[in-house]
């Protein structure tokens, strides 16, 4: 069920199966995510509505929102894939509490414009590693990364992420062992590892929905591979920092040791909405690729 942060906008308003490309928001203007479990989602009168636990009947403005985060105990019908997936909201599937991401639903998009431009660069070894380089270059402002390696510039980042934990640590007063996390065992890290992988699995839910709304693909990295999401991952190390990292830090002494995965989500969710996080994804693409109009809205 959503949380005490729901969004502001009307539930009731109705969403006919039958949309237009015009009639849908752009990824920038839709509401980040809504996080779920223990229900139900089904269709009723044309709309998509979520059965809690209790009974409870809440309609959902699929059209206005970028991502649904299925937590445990959830269930959706396949006519409720249909209307959220014609309405370019994503499906994600995540774990309670720590918000794991195990998977997503591909949203169909008009054209594969952006995605053969993204395999393009991706099979060029010198336009690949440029790509690469323009997203060091935004975490390296004052850094020249001519003529460095992408092991060099990997490097340059594990450093500066080690320190920049040791900066929060000092900056919010917490004590700081290193990143810890073990699959399946979320409660044995201390409450700093655990908002930091809440978080991060929070940042690859919204980050895959973008992009495969934007006709991208999420299985074609420039920094990372070998693992499931390898863009998704490249993009998220752009966002982590702030929220993230800073966030993980900032609550910990707050939570005084017992993990709130409501405070989590509520302060995580106001920062996505803060820095404007969908309105910064296409434009970061955007600059990563060197391109001036690319085609992100694929809707």
């Amino acid at each position: 069920m959503p949380d005490e942060t729901t969004p502001g906008v009307a539930l009731s308003n109705r969403l006919l199966i039958k949309v237009t490309r015009d009639s849908l928001p752009q990824v920038k203007d839709k509401y980040p995510f809504i996080y779920l479990e223990r229900g139900r989602l089904e269709i009723d009168d044309s709309s998509v509505k979520w059965i809690d636990c209790e009974a409870n009947v809440v309609r959902l403005p699929i059209a206005t929102l970028n991502c649904l985060l299925l937590g445990p105990g959830t269930t959706i019908t396949h006519e409720a894939v249909k209307v959220i997936a014609q309405s370019n909201c994503n499906v994600c599937w995540v774990g309670e509490d720590s918000l794991l991401f195990y998977a997503s639903g591909q949203t169909p998009t008009t054209d594969t414009r952006n995605m053969r431009m993204q395999v393009k660069l991706a099979a060029d070894s010198k336009k690949s590693l440029e790509v690469a380089r323009h997203m060091f270059a935004k975490r390296f402002p004052e850094v020249n990364l001519l003529g460095k390696s992408l092991k060099e510039m990997m490097g340059m980042e594990g450093y500066r992420v080690r320190a920049l934990y040791e900066q929060k640590g000092e900056e919010y007063g917490v004590g700081w062992k290193g990143r810890s996390f073990i699959p399946g065992k979320f409660e044995l890290g201390d409450i700093t590892n655990q908002v930091l992988t809440a978080s991060n699995a929070a940042l690859y839910g919204i980050l895959s929905s973008a992009v495969h709304s934007m006709g991208y693909s999420p299985h074609i990295g420039f920094i990372h591979s070998g693992s499931p999401l390898p863009f998704v991952y490249d993009l998220a190390d752009l966002y982590k920092e702030y929220l993230c990292i800073d966030l993980a830090f900032s609550l910990t002494l707050e939570m005084a040791g017992h993990y709130n995965k409501h405070k989590v989500s509520a302060a995580f969710r106001q920062r996505v909405i803060e820095m404007d996080l969908l309105g910064k994804i296409g434009q970061d693409i955007d600059s990563i690729f060197g391109v001036k109009n690319a085609h992100r809205d694929s809707q």
